[in-house]
């Protein structure tokens, strides 16, 4: 992914609030499957991590991309955001 793509995916993300938190419990297999399908739905979202879980933010968006098969587009304090193509339809179309 080049980074004038990477920048276009945080401009839409700039209005997406998270729609998924990870806590003390960290990751399991229930929210990596979650977070899969959201993927599959929606393309690009975001992930709120909260102080209270049990590894830093980025070994964790690291961890999410590489389970999901996904882009791990960025790292802002404790939010993540992520994006992976849909197979059919996608949605958004990256600048080249």
């Amino acid at each position: 992914m080049t980074s004038k793509q990477r920048a276009y995916l945080r401009g839409l993300a700039n209005s997406l609030q998270p729609i998924f938190q990870i806590g003390k419990s960290g990751l399991s297999d229930a929210i990596i499957k979650q977070l899969d399908d959201a993927l599959e739905a929606r393309e690009l979202i975001k992930v709120h991590v909260l102080e209270t879980a049990p590894e830093d933010v980025k070994s964790l968006g690291e961890q999410i991309a590489s389970s999901t098969n996904c882009v791990f587009v960025q790292a802002i304090g404790n939010k993540l955001t992520f994006y992976r193509a849909k197979k059919k339809d996608a949605k958004i179309i990256l600048p080249e």
